[in-house]
């Protein structure tokens, strides 16, 4: 029998599902629900050590001795700290200990309570990582544990620290057996002819549903050009943050209300994704194997259902991805492959020809319409919240840059700036950006390095808008004034004291007469065109 503790039982779990033999006890009550687990385990040989530092180097020992990662166990309190001379000997070393520490419930740290102390970060000096388990969230728990355990496979075997908070009562032990848990595994292929992992081409190949998924990518490494071959064999999607010349519409496809559309195998390529939307869509396929590309091989469970992790460069494993494909042919089911082509197509037509008023969908629906056919070399960014979203919608034939990373709103101008002082003056820059986002940034017109080739497009409607789609928000008096920033602020005065070619568009027309003046291909000096919206 095991305890009632869920964090507990998922810890033994994915210790056992990882491989970890051995584990050095030390006596406590706070620790007790772990000790207890791991002597109930037969796959994990338990030692009794009574005192602390001796323990951390009797699993040293073992440690050398199997050449294998151990577990070191204390209770909570000054325990941990009497593990630290073993762990940092283990770290020079290159020999990996797994520290699992006990601990009160964080509420109780600073409270003057008996044997409580800032446990996490104890060791961080010699640890790869530490992790603090919740009591009440198993996805996260379940990843913390995965993403601590994997840090042990590094070549260099780091010692990482898992700490363990516990509510009482402690000592309930009457479950039968460990729950079965979500192993994360990861791959670091040894050649470019290995770049597929025989468990993701099972997973593939066994899958009826399958999908691909790109996330922001930089144009300027990326240049994978199979997407259309991919598209032949498996559903892809992506957004402009993608390195390619379009867009997927599955914002408008209407398949994210429909659950028969889940994929059940999803390999994730890139950064970040725009779309909360799709996110949420995918979280929902809870048994999808999910694998994802990363050059760094850090854990990044996006879609809350990640099996694998290939540490490689997304282009080379595409191009060895390409190559199986070739031999065994479209894999996704003809009526899963039908619903979704159709989706998406019955997207692109609704964005393509809807009847818009004047507005900013309209502002940039015309602008990358003029796009098309602008002869001058030229480079976009976005700005984030409700520009990027515009983007995805309209955005077509050339790449899209945009601070996604975190995705403030504070610096994309400053970006866009910088870019253009960078590229040829005879490369037009285009910066689409959104009011708040602006007048934050402001200072970055404030700067000596500005040249001709810099063009931004403003869209003005007085606050920040996306918050108008934050349901529930409405009910709050002051959801406008105070949390979507209303202002009755415009750009002309910053652009006069800058040196700025200002023009404004209040209508249609007088949009389509400043989109000739922004996307002219030859200025002395910066253009801003401000679309006011009411």
């Amino acid at each position: 029998m095991y305890c009632n503790k869920e964090s507990v039982n998922t810890l033994t779990a994915l210790l056992v599902a990882h491989g970890v033999h051995y584990a050095v006890v030390c006596p406590g009550s706070r620790n007790a629900p772990i000790v207890h687990n791991l002597s109930q385990c037969p796959a994990i040989s338990c030692y009794p050590i009574t005192d602390e530092r001796s323990a951390g180097f009797f699993a040293l020992g073992i440690a050398q001795a199997t050449d294998e990662p151990v577990v070191a166990c204390v209770t909570s309190g000054t325990a941990l700290l009497n593990l630290a001379p073993a762990v940092a000997e283990a770290h020079y070393q290159h020999q990996s200990l797994i520290v699992i520490s006990a601990d009160r419930p964080q509420q109780w740290i600073g409270q003057l309570d008996g044997q409580t102390m800032q446990q996490p970060g104890a060791l961080h000096k010699w640890v790869a990582c530490t992790v603090s388990l919740p009591e009440d969230d198993h996805w996260y728990c379940n990843r913390l544990v995965n993403e601590a355990l994997l840090e042990t496979t590094a070549d260099h075997r780091p010692c990482v620290h898992i700490n363990v908070p516990l509510t009482e009562p402690l000592f309930c032990f009457d479950v039968r057996q460990l729950p079965e848990e979500r192993i994360i595994s990861r791959f670091t292929p040894p050649t470019d002819r290995a770049y597929l992992p025989q468990p993701l081409i099972d997973d593939l190949l066994a899958a009826q549903r399958p999908l691909i998924i790109f996330g922001q990518l930089s144009s300027r490494r990326f240049h994978y050009e199979g997407v259309d071959f991919l598209f032949s064999h498996v559903i892809v999607l992506h957004e402009a943050l993608a390195p390619f010349t379009s867009v997927s519409h599955f914002e408008e496809s209407g398949l994210l209300d429909q659950p028969s559309m889940l994929p059940d195998f999803i390999l994730y390529v890139g950064d970040a994704i725009v779309s909360k939307r799709l996110k949420a869509f995918l979280r929902q396929a809870r048994s999808a194997r999910t694998w994802r590309v990363s050059p760094t091989g850090q854990v990044e469970d996006t879609f809350q259902n990640l099996s694998g992790i290939i540490v490689a460069d997304p282009e080379l494993l595409l191009q060895s991805l390409d190559r199986k494909l070739s031999k065994v042919g479209r894999l996704a089911g003809a009526d899963y492959r039908r619903q979704w082509l159709t989706g998406l197509q019955e997207g692109k037509k609704t964005v393509v020809t809807q009847r818009l008023d004047y507005s900013e969908a309209m502002a940039v629906r015309e602008f990358e319409q003029r796009l098309k056919n602008l002869q001058a070399g030229y480079e976009v960014h976005y700005a984030n919240s409700t520009a990027i979203r515009l983007a995805n919608s309209f955005a077509d034939g050339h790449p899209v840059w945009c601070n996604r990373g975190v995705n403030g709103i504070d610096g994309s101008l400053s970006t866009a700036v910088g870019f253009a002082a960078a590229v040829p003056a005879s490369q037009l820059v285009f910066c689409v950006i959104g009011d708040l986002s602006f007048f934050y940034d402001q200072n970055a017109l404030w700067n000596r390095n500005l040249r001709g080739n810099l063009r931004i497009l403003l869209l003005n409607n007085g606050r920040g808008v996306i918050f108008d789609h934050l349901p529930g928000l409405e009910q709050s008096p002051v959801h406008h004034s105070m949390v979507a920033g209303e202002h009755h602020t415009t750009a002309q005065g910053i652009c006069d004291q800058n040196a700025v070619t200002y023009v404004c568009a209040h209508d249609e027309a007088e949009l389509h007469a400043g989109l000739d003046l922004l996307m002219a291909p030859v200025s002395q000096r910066p253009c801003l065109l401000e679309v006011l919206v009411s």
